[in-house]
């Protein structure tokens, strides 16, 4: 290990890199691109990330919170937009107007407590107008639009309108096509009523990761993505999508990579039950192996006498329950040693456990799996 924690988590740079041209390709050089890194940049890590994203020629981050804005802005490495989609914290205000922070409005209440602190430094804040087109969560209603223009009519010399916006209903499945077109219409009903009395924006955006696969037409000048820059599908109906209009498969490749350690190797006779409770009873005399990870950092529960990792090239089963910070594994019928290498995901010789596997055993969503691994974890670039 390369590290005094009990794992560490790897970041791919050529997988990276390798994603963003597949982007690229996708969505064409007028589109500007958002990364959004929210979730702790789905789980690998802001503060690692930007970095390597602006490298890559990155200059525009969504996140969900000014507390994650913060993050981001600590971690640029040169000038470069930082849009906020959610939560701004009341001790955050002032921060966000002295620094351009861009932010989603999507509602007159956020929108006044912001306008209050823009006439405080006589600064402009920098808006994206979010629009309630269907996925009933947030954002402004058609009804509620002719106030919004009120307020911002009044306020022109400190309002910038750097994007109108709303958010798809579940572009990766077929199942919600019906709703996404009554979404887009919806948009676009708003779009032209807010031209009308006088409000244009600087860049109109509605795409995720999915959206730009599944509705191409509606890239418009901005797209968020999240899950796919990390070289992940966001489902595989959206990665047969692409291969169908395509006619060819491309291949995404895993940032991500998590790997422990072996910490100590016992025998265990038949008959005997292994770990906590009676979850596990060897039938024949095993070999089994400690490894510090468990689901205080992410290896969930339900990984316990299913969970799969690699070792030496091999594929070995988790056996026993998993605890908050140790899991078991079977090493009968392999050499190995205190130290060796314990691969949770990522590739290990001809082997490899990829992010979508790891999460179908433990039932959860790529973005889930991600976003709960434990902030403590390191994450190193390689």
């Amino acid at each position: 290990m390369i590290t005094n924690h009990s794992s560490v988590i790897e970041l791919n740079r050529n997988a990276l890199a390798n994603n963003f041209k597949f982007i690229k390709n996708l969505i064409g050089e007028k589109v500007t691109l958002s990364s959004v890194i929210k979730g702790n940049a789905y789980g690998h890590g802001i503060q690692q990330m930007v970095p390597e994203l602006q490298y890559l020629g990155v200059n525009h981050f969504s996140v969900f919170s000014s507390f994650e804005a913060k993050i981001a802005h600590e971690s640029l490495t040169q000038a470069a937009t930082i849009m906020v989609m959610g939560d701004i914290a009341e001790e955050d205000i002032s921060w966000v107007v002295e620094n351009k922070i861009q932010f989603f409005i999507y509602n007159i209440s956020g929108l006044q407590t912001l306008l209050r602190e823009a006439k405080k430094q006589t600064k402009k804040i920098h808006v994206h107008i979010e629009l309630e087109t269907g996925m009933n969560r947030h954002g402004f209603e058609q009804n509620q639009l002719l106030e919004l223009v009120e307020i911002i009519e009044e306020n022109k010399n400190l309002i910038e309108v750097e994007g109108i916006c709303t958010h798809f209903a579940g572009a990766e499945s077929s199942a919600n096509f019906k709703r996404i077109q009554e979404q887009q219409q919806s948009f676009l009903k708003g779009i032209e009523f807010l031209k009308i009395k006088g409000i244009e924006a600087k860049k109109l955006h509605t795409s995720c990761s999915a959206g730009i696969i599944a509705y191409p037409q509606f890239n418009l000048d901005m797209v968020r993505i999240g899950i796919i820059q990390y070289g992940l599908w966001p489902s595989k109906e959206s990665q047969l999508t692409y291969n169908v209009k395509h006619e060819y498969e491309t291949q995404l490749e895993s940032v991500l990579s998590w790997r422990s350690s072996i910490i100590d190797i016992k025998n265990v006779k038949a008959g005997d039950f292994v770990g906590y409770g009676t979850s596990f009873l060897a039938e024949t005399n095993m070999k089994i192996a400690s490894v510090p990870v468990g689901y205080g950092y992410g290896f969930s529960r339900s990984l316990s006498n299913t969970g799969r990792v690699l070792v030496n090239g091999k594929r070995l089963s988790v056996i026993g329950t998993v605890n908050m910070n140790m899991f078991l594994i079977d090493v009968t019928n392999i050499e190995v040693k205190i130290g060796d290498t314990v691969t949770i995901i990522g590739q290990d010789g001809e082997q490899s456990i990829n992010v979508s596997y790891f999460g179908n055993l433990s039932e959860q969503l790529n973005y889930e799996l991600l976003t709960r691994l434990d902030k403590s974890i390191p994450r190193v670039v390689v």
